[in-house]
């Protein structure tokens, strides 16, 4: 079977997960931070699983726990997740996520385009967001993180979602005012026409 027909035929129970790094200035100077997040590739909701500066072993295994949570796991529901390489997957991580009966799908080496969704989100957080400016401390990249997801989330039309969003607002009836929500001082914007 090829991957885009494996993709179309385990789409509601497809997860995607990566890392990506920022560095923050802080009092010791610059410190780059690990962001694991999850993606649902039906409906391209992101989850931001955690941030570190040192992940390791242990703080993996939690994840993993996190995900499979019984009550809020971002897993429930679905049976694949698909991961690189990275040595931060280590086998006990795996181990977590099978006894819960999620299959991980872990991706040959060099081969982004196979878990091109999560890849994507990459490449918008950081050209919208966190290239544009210098987090100030693990705090203030927390904050950007949170912001940029919700207007991820809420705010901002994906085109392989029919330039839809992910969170839909409620609808206004075209003929209300025309207003701008900022978020991060005006980094990013979304307009909405309000409801009248």
């Amino acid at each position: 079977m090829s991957w885009a027909t494996f993709i179309k035929a385990h789409l509601g129970v497809l997860v995607g997960m990566d890392f990506f790094t920022v560095e923050a200035v802080t009092w010791l100077g610059l410190v780059r931070y690990h962001v694991l997040f999850a993606i649902d590739i039906a409906s391209r909701k992101v989850e931001i699983l955690g941030i570190a500066a040192n992940p390791g072993g242990a703080w993996m295994e939690q994840m993993a726990r996190n995900l499979v949570d019984a009550l809020d796991g971002f897993l429930l529901g679905k049976r694949y997740l698909l991961l690189d390489r990275d040595p931060l997957y280590t086998q006990a991580f795996r181990q977590i996520l099978d006894q819960a009966g999620i299959k991980t799908v872990r991706l040959p080496a060099h081969s982004p385009n196979l878990n091109a969704f999560a890849e994507r989100f990459v490449l918008s957080i950081k050209t919208e967001c966190l290239d544009r400016l210098i987090p100030l401390g693990e705090t203030h990249l927390r904050r950007a993180v949170l912001e940029y997801t919700k207007h991820y989330h809420e705010e901002r039309n994906h085109q392989g979602l029919d330039n839809e969003l992910i969170v839909p607002a409620k609808a206004a009836n075209g003929v209300g005012k025309v207003n701008r929500r900022e978020r991060l001082g005006g980094l990013l914007s979304f307009y909405y026409r309000e409801a009248a």
